[in-house]
């Protein structure tokens, strides 16, 4: 099995063979109060299972549905929210980014920028991520093979930064649904950057329900479990107290009540595909 690049960001590392890190935490950004409450939950949960924890929440979501879809808070409201989830309990936090404007503000606070999977071959907005000089994760694209992603991560390490994740998020397979394939997981970790696999959007149901998307959040454990049998460094969750009222990709979420027994048992298999 390809052996990648230990990647560090406060006291997580990625990568190198350790144990898988988790990337959780709610779609979006719904307001302060309730990011901080979910960040301090998974913090304890993470905790209690020995599992290291970078916070996701997106201050935008930039590609939803339709126009009237709530978006979260923006980047100078949502920068500071997570700005507050970072000092007060000590996570390393991950946001999205979508133009090359957003990169600096964003570098000041997130330790891992994200570049979204529909953006994923922006040249332009690569290259400004890699020299920000923060970590950078890539989604994979739904419509790129995982060898395409090769030329991704050229394009970031060929502007300075190694530092680099790539992240399975699903290929479109027909309409309003997507497929993993459990190939990409050694073809991208063979170019020796951590590799991620986001289980619960690989469940989405792009538009699947006509002015938003669907989900099909049953399908997670079992998706994630194969792919944590595959070796992978890390995995991505969006949680959510209560998914049926999230304000964002509810459907593909998984209750945070059902997150502790999840996670023993990726644990678990993790710790057999890595001896």
């Amino acid at each position: 099995m390809t052996m990648t690049r230990e990647i560090l960001t406060g006291n997580v590392k990625i990568g190198g063979g350790r144990p898988f890190t988790l990337i959780a935490g709610p779609c979006v950004i719904e307001d302060e109060a309730t990011t901080l409450r979910h960040a301090e939950r998974l913090l304890t949960i993470c905790n209690g299972l020995s599992v290291p924890l970078i916070f996701k929440a997106s201050y935008d979501k930039a590609n939803r549905t339709s126009i009237g879809s709530f978006r979260g808070p923006g980047i100078k409201q949502g920068l500071a929210i997570l700005k507050k989830v970072k000092d007060s309990l000590g996570l390393a936090v991950l946001s999205d980014i979508h133009s090359i404007e957003q990169v600096a503000p964003a570098a000041e606070v997130l330790d891992v920028l994200q570049i979204p999977a529909f953006l994923c071959r922006q040249t332009d907005l690569l290259v400004a991520a890699a020299q920000s000089g923060r970590i950078v994760n890539v989604k994979k694209g739904q419509f790129l093979a995982p060898w395409d992603m090769a030329n991704v991560a050229g394009k970031i390490a060929a502007s300075g930064n190694e530092n680099i994740i790539l992240t399975e998020r699903g290929t479109s397979f027909g309409y309003n649904n997507l497929v993993v394939d459990m190939r990409s997981f050694p073809v991208m970790r063979s170019f020796g950057y951590p590799v991620v696999f986001d289980a619960t959007h690989s469940v989405q149901l792009p538009g699947g329900q006509g002015d938003c998307s669907g989900g099909q959040r049953e399908f997670v454990e079992f998706l994630a479990r194969a792919a944590m049998a595959t070796g992978i460094d890390g995995i991505f969750l969006e949680v959510h107290e209560n998914p049926d009222v999230a304000l964002c990709d509810g459907p593909n979420s998984i209750p945070l009540d059902e997150l502790p027994v999840m996670l023993k048992a990726l644990k678990q298999l993790d710790a057999v595909a890595k001896v």
